[in-house]
């Protein structure tokens, strides 16, 4: 993975999704309109955390290079560099897979 020159804001993130599953458990291959969206992805790019009412940033709980779980329809959809990516607010993570 090059580095990617992107800074979230606030309490956004970057995830890179884990790629769709090629086939079912059964061993069929599956077409490119049958694939699942991904909801696992990693973190790529990750902004300072959420300014709060007090002025005070609240920081981020995940960390660049954290496996996680997220909304089936979470996010933005973006491509940079040729790589398609998500930004999503923090809040819409379920929880971190790799802790």
């Amino acid at each position: 993975m090059s580095e990617i020159k992107f800074k979230p804001l606030a309490d956004r993130v970057l995830v890179q999704p884990a790629e769709a599953e090629e086939k079912t458990a059964a061993g069929i291959i599956l077409p490119d309109t049958a694939k699942e969206k991904p909801v696992e992805g990693t973190i790529v790019s990750m902004g300072p955390g959420k300014v709060a009412d007090d002025g005070k940033v609240v920081k981020m709980e995940v960390k660049v290079g954290d496996k996680v779980l997220y909304g089936k329809y979470s996010g933005t959809e973006v491509t940079i560099n040729g790589t398609e990516y998500l930004i999503m607010r923090e809040s819409d993570i379920f929880g971190i897979l790799n802790k």
